[in-house]
């Protein structure tokens, strides 16, 4: 008997030392999965999208927040091995991550990570045109000038969306402001379409203007609207201007240009109405015309940032219709003005003609793209 239960005992121990080494721990399809953020850390740079990798494993949803409750949008790979966010971490921002992962045995857990970025040590501001809910006319560009230098225009183009009601054609392109400052204008192929209804996102919070420029810390937006198509011809040989609304005269007036032979001439080519100013003062001296004149002017129209308008100028009565004796600017009767100030919108386009002028309105000059071809325009922008 003795030997008998000796003999199962060493049974019941052999049996025992064939156990698995790894009973209780989990199986390879159900180690948890690994989770890695970028970036990480304290006070990291700013301007890159936010990455998330899962390995082990399958990420099944990806948030990302700011300190304000602001998520980052962004789509998991369709491997489940990836998330990228759509736009970039902005300086001195903190976001928190959070990562739901499903391992291969299909066990589901939550991840959580932090960072922080680098505040921006120098910021950039844009001033746009058109502003908001406006209507414009047939000629108006969308207009970004900044505050301080834009050396990586392609990655700032890139963040600069425009939507129109009807798909129009048209190109940014880089140029200098008459204030010498970094400018991008939007100009259609061709004039708009009236109706067309026009947005602009400038999705330009996160983005780096390049050495000197600092960072973009907030995005643009505008909406506005293109008004009837109306054209106005001014030719200075003639001495006339011709309202022409949906290619139908409309009324001409009888005006006297910028006198012939000096720096008193007027600009050619096309112009935009840029802003209907009202009663003015102009003076010579803001435009290196020293003192030729100092005066109350009414129905001032801009044309140009060197101050050519269109206005009443009832001093030059005795030479409209037959003679330009003006410092540089239409002038028309008071009554004409009037009338005339009532019917025309920002965004107008001036079609200027003359034998004897100082030069084409530079596009910087006011809204003058519309003087380069449209591939020499193509040709600003920084994408190619």
């Amino acid at each position: 008997m003795a030997a008998l239960l000796g003999l199962l005992a060493a049974c019941s121990s052999n049996g025992s030392s064939n156990a698995p080494d790894n009973e209780g721990k989990p199986s390879a399809e159900d180690r948890p999965v690994t989770v890695t953020v970028t970036p990480e850390g304290e006070r990291v740079p700013a301007g890159k999208p936010v990455r998330v990798t899962a390995s082990g494993g399958r990420l099944t949803s990806v948030t990302v927040t700011d300190a304000e409750g602001h998520r980052l949008a962004g789509k998991v790979a369709a491997d489940g091995r990836s998330w990228i966010s759509d736009r970039k971490a902005v300086p001195g921002a903190s976001y928190a991550v959070t990562a739901a992962t499903r391992t291969e045995a299909g066990t589901a857990k939550t991840t959580k990570a932090a960072f922080t970025t680098a505040p921006a040590d120098k910021v950039n501001k844009v001033d746009w045109r058109p502003g908001a809910d406006a209507t414009v006319g047939i000629a108006q560009p969308i207009s970004l000038v900044f505050d301080n230098p834009v050396k990586n225009r392609a990655e700032v183009e890139k963040q600069l969306k425009i939507t129109t009601s009807n798909d129009t054609e048209g190109s940014w392109g880089w140029i200098s402001d008459w204030s010498g400052r970094d400018r991008v204008d939007w100009r259609p192929r061709t004039y708009w379409k009236p109706g067309t209804k026009v947005t602009l996102n400038a999705e330009l919070n996160g983005t780096d203007s390049g050495t000197d420029g600092g960072w973009f810390v907030r995005d643009y937006t505008t909406t506005f609207t293109i008004g009837s198509r109306q054209i106005v011809k001014v030719d200075l040989d003639s001495h006339q201007l011709t309202l022409v609304r949906d290619g139908e005269t409309v009324r001409r007036i009888p005006v006297s240009g910028g006198t012939p032979g000096g720096d008193k001439r007027s600009w050619r080519g096309t112009a935009v109405l840029m802003a209907k100013e009202g009663t003015i003062n102009m003076n010579s001296e803001t435009v290196g015309l020293a003192d030729a004149y100092n005066k109350m002017v009414d129905y001032s129209m801009r044309l140009t940032w060197s101050g050519m308008y269109a206005h009443a100028a009832p001093w030059n009565a005795r030479y409209f219709g037959n003679a330009n004796r003006s410092s540089g600017c239409i002038g028309m009767s008071d009554a004409n003005a009037a009338w005339f100030y009532g019917q025309v919108r920002p965004g107008d386009p001036f079609e200027i003609t003359g034998k004897d002028t100082k030069g084409v309105v530079a596009p910087g000059n006011g809204f003058g793209a519309w003087n380069l071809s449209w591939g020499e325009w193509q040709g600003k922008s920084a994408l190619g």
